[in-house]
């Protein structure tokens, strides 16, 4: 996709101010065109890498992940901010793909969308395509490690992963999960409305806000099903 040639201010969804094609001025502080300014101290690149990891083992139930990974695309590409993401996915993901995708793309956001099994960690695969767990030590180990490479958010698109959630969130600055089991419907329609919040140049916390409406003006009753956790304000209430 390419960029316009006028500048176009718009709030950047970490605050602020961004002005894409050019440089950014906020305040007395102005940087070139590839860097963004915000009211806190930390440095964001103006463009967000979100890797998809989908996992549906052939001996668990079938999910419509196409499906949810269809709208966040879509949602994406029309969105007011779309130049400033760069969407990967990986399929059918195993422990060792996880790993290698996190070192190829070095993502600002990881969205999981597969199966969760609370204590037991996230379901992924094996080599024969079958389930696979990994503990919630094992992916928090993991995702602390990029933390400091610059991983800002954790989306588990998962039933019963508030406990990874949780563990995550202690090295993560904005982690969701799902307090219990979700349904297809309502997990599709969270990520449509956590990513349409995102792209439109919103919070990470106003995208999970998003995304609960989303699930609620469907009509869809588990609209209380995802929860919000941020590593620098805890617990967060849903407004």
């Amino acid at each position: 996709m390419t960029k316009e040639n006028h500048p176009n201010i718009q709030q950047s969804i970490f605050g602020g101010n961004t002005q894409v094609g050019g440089s950014i001025t906020v305040g007395n502080i102005t940087q070139n065109h590839y860097h963004s300014t915000t009211t806190s101290t930390e440095n964001h690149p103006s463009k967000r890498t979100i890797l998809i990891v989908a996992s549906s083992p052939t001996n668990e139930a079938r999910l419509r992940l196409d499906k949810e990974v269809r709208e966040i695309d879509e949602g994406l590409r029309r969105s007011q901010h779309r130049e400033q993401f760069t969407l990967q996915q990986r399929w059918a993901v195993r422990p060792d793909d996880l790993r290698r995708a996190m070192l190829d793309f070095n993502p600002q956001i990881i969205h999981f969308c597969g199966h969760g099994s609370g204590d037991d960690g996230l379901v992924l695969e094996n080599d024969a395509g079958l389930a696979q767990l990994v503990s919630t030590e094992a992916l928090v180990n993991l995702f602390k490690r990029f933390a400091k490479r610059g991983l800002e958010c954790v989306v588990l698109n998962a039933c019963y992963s508030e406990i990874q959630a949780d563990a995550i969130a202690e090295h993560i600055d904005c982690v969701v999960g799902m307090s219990s089991a979700v349904g297809d419907d309502a997990a599709i329609k969270f990520a449509l409305g956590f990513y349409d919040e995102l792209g439109a140049g919103w919070s990470y916390e106003d995208a999970y806000h998003g995304g609960c409406d989303a699930i609620a003006l469907q009509g869809i009753s588990e609209e209380h099903t995802p929860v919000f956790k941020n590593l620098k304000k805890k617990p967060s209430q849903k407004q």
